[in-house]
C-alpha cells in the first residue's frame, strides 16, 4: 500500500507522461502536492521506486517510467502511453494510527507445542515507510513458544529490504510485541508524524531519535522525539520457503 501522498504523486507522474511523454520535473511535483521542500519529493520517489511502481531511467534527465499502478487505479486507468488517465476520486489509504491497545491475545500459559492465533495487520515498510493496512479479520497461527510471556503480540508482513542484514527479509512475517518503549539497539515498529509506519533499530541521542536500516544502501533517518511513537518489539520471525 502507499501513502496519500505517494499515491498522489505517482497518479501526478502517471498523467504528465501520458499527456507530454515527459516526467515532471521535482519543482513542479512540488508545486503540484503542495509541499514545501524538494527534499519530501525526493523521499516520494525513493519509496515509490522501493516498492516497484516507478523506475529512473539511466542517462536521461528527468527520466521516471511508470512500472505500474494501484490496483484500484489500474482497474480504470489505461496505460500511459495510451491515453492520459483521469484521477480516480479521492485516495483514503488506511493507516495504522498507532495505538494497538484492542483486540490484542496474549499468549495462554502452557502451550509451548500450540499454535496460538494473531491479529496480522497487513505489511510493514522495512525501506521507506508506508502506511500499513490493519485488517481486523486477517490472523495467522504462530508456536505459543515464539511469544514472551502473557505480553500483547501481533504480526505483520515484512515489505522492501533495508533490514537485510538484521535476518529480516521481504516477505517475512515479524512478530511483535506490544510496547510503547524499547532500549537502545532494539528493532521496533515505529510510527512517524503519526501517519508512516516502519520497522527499523532504534536509537537515541540527547533529544533526537535515529531509526537505522541494516542495509548500506538505506539511510538512517533522524528524528525529533515528538515524531516518533514506539508500537511495538520485534522478538520473532517466521519465513516461507
Amino acid at each position: 500500500m502507499l501513502t496519500k501522498k505517494q499515491h498522489e504523486l505517482l497518479i501526478f507522474i502517471n498523467e504528465r507522461l501520458a499527456e507530454s511523454g515527459v516526467s515532471p520535473s521535482f519543482e513542479e511535483m512540488k508545486e503540484a502536492l503542495n509541499l514545501k521542500s524538494k527534499s519530501g519529493i525526493h523521499r516520494l520517489i525513493g519509496g515509490l521506486e522501493e516498492r516497484g511502481f516507478i523506475r529512473r531511467l539511466a542517462h536521461r534527465a528527468r527520466a521516471l517510467e511508470v512500472v505500474k499502478l494501484p490496483d484500484a487505479f489500474a482497474a480504470q486507468a489505461a496505460p500511459a502511453a495510451a491515453k492520459p488517465t483521469e484521477r480516480g476520486g479521492k485516495f483514503s489509504p488506511t493507516v495504522i494510527r498507532g495505538d494497538f491497545k484492542s483486540a490484542f491475545p496474549s499468549a495462554p500459559s502452557g502451550m509451548a507445542a500450540e499454535a496460538v492465533q494473531l491479529p496480522l495487520y497487513g505489511r510493514i515498510a522495512a525501506g521507506t515507510p508506508i502506511a500499513a493496512l490493519r485488517d481486523t479479520s486477517a490472523t495467522i497461527g504462530i508456536p505459543a513458544s515464539m511469544l514472551t510471556g502473557s505480553a500483547e503480540h501481533y504480526a505483520l508482513e515484512v515489505a522492501g529490504d533495508s533490514m537485510v542484514d538484521a535476518g529480516v527479509f521481504d516477505g517475512d512475517t515479524v512478530i511483535i510485541q506490544r510496547c510503547d518503549t524499547a532500549d537502545n539497539g532494539v528493532i521496533v515498529v515505529a510510527l512517524v508524524d503519526d501517519e508512516e509506519v516502519t520497522l527499523k533499530r532504534i536509537r537515541r541521542k540527547g533529544a533526537s531519535i535515529a531509526l537505522e536500516p541494516a542495509n548500506k544502501a538505506y539511510e538512517t533517518r533522524i528524528f525529533g522525539p515528538d515524531r516518533v511513537k514506539v508500537q511495538g518489539r520485534l522478538v520473532g520471525l517466521m519465513r516461507r520457503y
